[in-house]
């Protein structure tokens, strides 16, 4: 799935089932649910992609202390983009690398 295609889908009611819990979350931020979005990136704390995700949550809504901490779990520097940006970018980095790993995965299988 690429990023246009991914923000085409977020029109619908519910998530596409073969989306992971950080790419779930952040379907849930465009939409406007931040709470829904953040219960995602706490249920996947400790995994790098959960905990930028829960970072760039916590910097939308104005906690950069605790966005800072997030940050520094996910190994990502704090974004001095807007959240717009900063979304496509996350969104962008997750959605290739779970191309990546399906490509991986379908080649090891095949």
């Amino acid at each position: 799935m690429t990023l246009s295609e991914f923000r085409t889908a977020i029109v619908e009611t519910t998530p596409p089932e073969d989306l992971d819990l950080p790419l779930r979350a952040l379907w849930l931020d465009a939409l406007g649910d931040w709470n829904g979005a953040h219960r995602l990136a706490q249920n996947g704390e400790g995994t790098p992609e959960c905990d930028w995700v829960h970072a760039y949550l916590h910097r939308k809504e104005g906690d950069t202390a605790n966005a800072g901490y997030w940050y520094r779990r996910s190994g990502k520097p704090m974004s001095t983009k807007t959240t717009g940006a900063e979304w496509d970018e996350i969104a962008d980095s997750l959605l290739r690398v779970t191309a990546i790993n399906r490509t991986v995965i379908n080649r090891t299988v095949a």
